[in-house]
């Protein structure tokens, strides 16, 4: 496989962009290697400036569920072109999507459209503690809810700490409102409401994908509930990952525990850059303009963006069975990959919901970001190299998810098998 064009596109982004790319994850750094610049994707596929061809499992870290240039959403978006990019004023696009996503949810009653992930939760932290009037938050490590500065932080030596900024640029006083706490781990969690009486939200990704591949349990998520009610304190569930993506009508469908809040993006974008955040009337009514928390973006329901969003939540409404379908395509991969991987040795941990799925190469099950940062990366990082050279495009780090698209068939789940058994088979050889 050639790389010539690509490590000379990387060489020239060195000298202009800060490390070559505008994500940092996209530099290959975990994985080794020079990052693939990627000239054009199509359905499963995307084809890189040397011409390599790859199945693709990252689908833009997620929002492409129907795959690249979908028909439908090219479609949408060529004629919201037409009418104009951007006008700074409200439009029927923004009320046509604003019903598609609270009709798909029953803890919102009201969504605000934003133009990131990271802008949304921002967003909703603010209106959570405008809300309850308090100041204290609580994250879960491993759990990444976007850049802003007070979710910026890592835990200490203790199961429970104030947090620290992890980031350069963060002032101290910007993260001594945010608590941390333990994934899956209740006890960690009480021990935050009894240090401080101050906690506006919780904010929990109910199905973790920074840190890999990690649903939390039912019975966390239960209790965490019930913690939230007795302290008065609103719990977020940032869905900017797994909303639409791990059902139709989020986590609270498939564990029975309703949030306050809500974030989302990705999917809801149809691929063009997106975010928003929800709740009920009663706390959507302290948003600005009807209330006193401010909150704007001059892009915020950007037509274009609304435009590829109602199309592609139109089609996942439409396929009742889609969900179910791609979660059998997406337990078929990682199945298979278990397999190979214990007919030669390898110790693997599988998981998939909906069209989300993740392993990682451990013994024992993984339930936290401690657990996870006990897995072999070495091995991950020769895999990932391997399934490149291969024809298949993994995520470049071991604490990412894979996506499984519905441009994704059969055939290709099982030739990514066969690729993944000849990995471990070379492993095993030494």
């Amino acid at each position: 496989m050639s790389t010539q064009a690509s490590t000379k596109a990387f060489k020239e982004a060195q000298t202009l962009i800060p490390g070559g790319v505008n994500s940092p994850v996209r530099a290959f750094k975990s994985v080794g290697g020079i990052p693939i610049f990627i000239k054009e994707g199509e359905g499963a596929y995307l084809t890189d400036v040397d011409g390599n061809k790859y199945v693709d499992f990252v689908q833009s870290w997620g929002p492409l569920i129907f795959g690249h240039r979908d028909a439908s959403i090219e479609k949408a978006v060529i004629e919201a072109v037409k009418h104009g990019l951007s006008f700074g004023a409200p439009t029927l696009a923004e009320t046509e999507l604003a019903k598609l996503v609270v009709s798909c949810f029953d803890s919102i009653d009201k969504v605000r459209f934003v133009s990131s992930g990271t802008e949304a939760v921002m967003s909703a932290i603010r209106l959570a503690r405008g809300f309850t009037g308090r100041d204290d938050i609580v994250k879960f490590t491993g759990c990444y809810h976007g850049h802003s500065d007070a979710l910026l932080v890592e835990a200490g030596s203790g199961a429970v700490t104030f947090g620290n900024p992890s980031s350069p640029g963060v002032p101290a006083d910007f993260t001594k409102h945010t608590l941390l706490a333990d994934y899956n781990d209740i006890e960690s969690v009480k021990k935050c409401f009894e240090d401080s009486k101050n906690i506006a939200c919780v904010i929990i990704e109910p199905i973790a994908g920074n840190m890999g591949f990690i649903p939390a349990q039912k019975r966390f998520l239960e209790e965490l509930r019930a913690l939230c009610d007795i302290h008065g304190t609103l719990l977020i569930f940032d869905e900017v990952m797994s909303g639409f993506r791990a059902s139709l009508n989020g986590a609270e469908s498939i564990t029975g525990v309703k949030p306050d809040m809500l974030t989302l993006g990705k999917v809801i974008g149809g691929g063009m850059p997106v975010g928003a955040f929800g709740a009920r009337n009663e706390i959507m009514a302290m948003l600005s303009p009807e209330g006193p928390v401010y909150q704007a973006g001059t892009l915020s329901g950007n037509p274009v963006a609304m435009a590829a969003g109602f199309a592609a939540l139109t089609k996942l409404k439409e396929d009742t069975e889609l969900f179910s379908t791609l979660e059998s395509r997406a337990m078929k991969l990682v199945e298979g990959m278990k397999k190979a991987a214990q007919a030669y040795g390898v110790e693997i941990q599988i998981n998939a919901i909906g069209s989300m799925f993740g392993f990682f190469f451990n013994e024992n099950e993984v339930l936290n970001f401690a657990d996870a940062q006990t897995c072999d990366a070495e091995l991950f990082a020769k895999f990932h190299a391997y399934m490149l050279e291969k024809g298949f495009y993994f995520a470049c780090s071991l604490y990412e998810t894979g996506f499984i698209s519905t441009a994704v068939t059969d055939a290709m789940v099982d030739e990514t098998i066969k690729a993944t058994a000849s990995f471990f088979k070379e492993q095993s050889n030494g």
